[in-house]
C-alpha cells in the first residue's frame, strides 16, 4: 500500500509569532516524521501552488481578489481579529490548498491509495467570500471540488474531527447533495455555528450532518460518535472519496479547546474512517491537517495518521488526562442525530 504525503517547505514563510497558528506548528511535524523514519516509506510530494480558477471554483471573485491585494502588502496585516496575512500568504495559502489538490491527484490516479496532506494555512474556516479563523482558502473544498471537475467523482464524504465547527466547507456544501459533511465540534466554541438543526438547504438538506459536543467528550464519547452517526450515514451515501478535516485541537492538552481526546482516541477515529474507506471506495481517503496547538499532541497526531494510512501500529506517548473527570453524557444528543437524519 502506497500513502503519498504532500507539503511544501515554504509554509514557514506565513508567520505571526505568539499567535496560536504560527510556522512552529509546521515545523514540530516534519520534524517528528522525520524522527519516526516513517518518511521512507511514504511517497513524498512537494505541493504545487494552485490556479486562480481553482480558488474560483468555491469562493468568489471578492475572496480572490482580497488574496491578490495581500501580494501587495508592505507587511504583516490582520484580516479580522483572529486572521493575519503576511506579503506572501496569497501565494503560501495556494500552496498549502495545492497539497490536497495533489493529494487527490495521486489517490484518484493510483499512484497512491491513500493520503496525507501536511499544510498550513489551515482552511475549514475560509468561507466562500471570507478569510477567518486562521484560514484564507478552503483547502480540503478545493480538493473536493477538484476531485468532481478533474475525475468526475459523484460522491465525495468530508468528516471534519477538528475541535471547531468546519463552518466554511459547511457553507460551501450546504446546498450540494454531491458532498456529505459530518463535522463534530465543541459547542458552544469558536466560531459559534453548527447546530443540530442546521442540515442542508434545497437540494443538499440532509447532506450536513452536525454533532455539537459538550466540552469534556473523550474517547468513548467519539467513539460512539462514530460508530452511531459517522459510520451509518457514510455506508449509505456510498462516497467514492473521503476527505478528513484532520485537527488535533480536541486533544486533552490542547490550550485552545476544552474536549478529552487521547491520541489513541485519534488514532480509532482514523482506522474507523480507514476502514470505512475500504469498505465504501477502495479505499481512497485522504487526510488534510488543520487544527492543533499543543505541538507534541499535533505532531504525534500527523505520525500516528501516518502510521494508520500505512497499516501500521499507532502509538500514545502522551497519555490520558489523570484530573479523574467523567466525559458528558452523549447518547440523548446522539439518538436527536440519529432521528433527525433518519440513521
Amino acid at each position: 500500500m502506497t500513502t503519498v504525503y504532500t507539503t511544501h517547505p515554504r509554509y514557514t514563510e506565513h508567520d505571526l509569532p505568539q499567535h496560536p497558528e504560527h510556522a512552529g506548528r509546521i515545523r514540530s511535524v516534519w520534524r517528528r516524521l522525520s524522527d519516526s523514519g516513517l518518511l521512507a516509506r511514504l511517497l513524498a510530494r512537494e505541493a504545487e501552488a494552485i490556479s486562480s480558477e481553482l480558488i474560483l471554483s468555491v469562493h468568489t471573485p471578492e475572496h480572490l481578489a482580497l488574496l491578490e491585494k495581500i501580494a501587495t502588502l508592505p507587511r504583516t496585516a490582520r484580516i479580522d481579529a483572529d486572521t493575519y496575512a503576511c506579503p506572501s500568504s496569497n501565494e503560501i495559502a495556494r500552496l498549502s490548498a495545492g497539497a490536497a489538490v495533489m493529494a487527490v491527484d495521486s489517490v484518484m490516479t493510483g499512484e497512491a491509495a491513500n493520503g496525507l496532506v501536511a499544510a498550513r494555512p489551515p482552511g475549514h474556516h475560509a468561507e466562500p467570500d471570507r478569510a477567518m479563523g486562521f484560514c484564507l482558502l478552503n483547502n480540503i473544498a478545493i480538493a473536493a471540488r477538484h476531485a468532481q471537475k478533474a475525475f468526475g467523482v459523484e460522491r465525495v464524504l468530508i468528516v471534519d474531527y477538528d475541535v471547531h465547527h468546519g463552518n466554511g466547507t459547511e457553507a460551501i456544501f450546504y446546498d450540494d447533495p454531491s458532498v456529505l459533511f459530518v463535522s463534530t465540534h465543541q459547542y458552544p466554541l469558536y466560531p459559534g455555528t453548527g447546530a443540530v438543526t442546521d442540515t442542508g438547504a434545497g437540494a443538499g438538506q440532509g447532506y450536513t450532518i452536525n454533532i455539537p459536543l459538550a466540552a469534556g467528550v473523550g474517547d468513548a464519547g467519539y467513539a460512539a460518535v462514530f460508530e452511531q452517526v459517522v459510520a451509518p450515514a457514510a455506508e449509505r451515501f456510498k462516497p467514492q472519496l473521503i476527505l478528513v478535516s484532520a485537527g488535533f485541537d480536541a486533544h486533552w492538552l490542547d490550550p485552545l479547546a476544552g474536549m478529552r481526546l487521547s491520541l489513541g482516541g485519534y488514532a480509532h477515529l482514523s482506522r474507523e474512517l480507514t476502514r470505512l474507506a475500504n469498505q465504501l471506495c477502495e479505499g481512497r481517503i485522504i487526510f488534510v491537517m488543520e487544527g492543533g496547538y499543543n505541538l507534541d499532541a499535533l505532531s504525534e497526531g500527523m505520525v500516528n495518521l501516518a502510521r494508520a494510512l500505512l497499516g501500521e501500529d499507532t502509538h500514545d506517548p502522551l497519555g490520558l488526562p489523570d484530573d479523574g473527570a467523567v466525559e458528558p453524557q452523549i447518547s440523548t444528543l446522539l439518538g436527536r442525530i440519529r432521528q433527525l437524519h433518519r440513521l
